[in-house]
């Protein structure tokens, strides 16, 4: 294969998207299951298999939108759009993948599998007719995270996970949704319409207090779980955490309505340092409390 059909390949299955389903490892976490060296390898190969799936979804949705996207000033620029990959093989890959993955899941856990073709065909649906929906179409894209994180629930015994992520989850997943669509459309401006046409649903105001509804509720919800969740640590010590969960909210806010970017949620993960700063100290705090002190 070539070398350029190949980094093709590699683009369309969009590896930076792959963070999303770190959610996967949810359960194991905040169940204290991390040391339970069988139940993290069925989590990461749950991982693994998500991220096939959702490339399986990025090429089928890449197919159906070739030519808005040729439109776009950014994913004009993708290997299908743009013609660098021809579009029997990227077919071909979606059944590759579909034919490896959903085998690999059944093998992890049926209703492991179950979960995983749920969320293959809600994305389906999400492709073909759903994104076309305002406010429906964040609806499912948080569908899809608690998915994911019901999925890492099959993989485990799980004794003590606490439903209040799934609320949390569904919240954080509707606030980047939000801010993902207001920042294509202060991208986009007049011309957003013949890009994405669910944007003709949204406005700027509209989106602006919507993610205000959901940033304020995701953190009550989260605050609520620091100190009311059966599995935590008696001495309230989660609620530390909610310092840096705050940062998270407000620099994710900063970022989409002062600087105007948002379009890629991932990118922003992958690129601003503040932001980086904020999740890797969640992440170790929450680290310490479950599983040091």
């Amino acid at each position: 294969m070539k070398p350029n059909l190949a980094r093709a390949i590699i683009k369309t299955m969009r590896p930076k998207q792959w963070a999303k389903n770190v959610v996967v490892f949810a359960a194991l976490v905040f169940d204290r299951q991390l040391t339970n060296i069988p139940a993290m390898l069925h989590t990461l190969g749950g991982f693994v298999v998500f991220c096939l799936i959702s490339s399986m979804v990025y090429f089928i949705n890449d197919l159906v939108d070739i030519e808005a996207d040729r439109l776009h000033p950014e994913k004009k620029h993708r290997p299908i759009a743009s013609g660098l990959m021809p579009i029997p093989l990227a077919y071909a890959i979606i059944v590759l993948l579909f034919f490896i993955s959903f085998p690999a899941a059944y093998y992890l856990s049926p209703q492991f599998a179950l979960i995983g073709f749920a969320y293959f065909i809600l994305n389906l649906l999400y492709s073909f007719w759903l994104k076309h929906v305002p406010l429906v179409d964040i609806m499912v894209i948080a569908a899809g995270f608690v998915l994911r994180i019901a999925g890492g629930v099959m993989l485990i015994s799980v004794d003590r996970f606490s439903p209040w992520l799934y609320v949390v989850t569904t919240l954080l997943a509707l606030y980047l949704g939000f801010g993902k669509r207001r920042a294509e459309l202060a991208l986009l401006a007049g011309e957003a319409y013949s890009h994405r046409k669910v944007l003709d649903g949204y406005t700027i105001p509209l989106l602006d207090q919507l993610i205000t509804v959901v940033s304020s509720t995701t953190i009550v919800a989260y605050s609520l779980y620091t100190f009311s969740a059966p599995n935590l640590p008696d001495n309230n010590s989660m609620m530390l955490t909610i310092p840096f969960a705050l940062y998270g909210i407000f620099r994710y806010l900063y970022l989409i309505q002062v600087k105007n970017h948002g379009g890629a949620p991932e990118d922003m993960l992958f690129k601003d340092r503040p932001l980086q700063l904020a999740i890797i100290l969640w992440v170790i705090s929450v680290l310490l409390i479950f599983y040091i002190f």
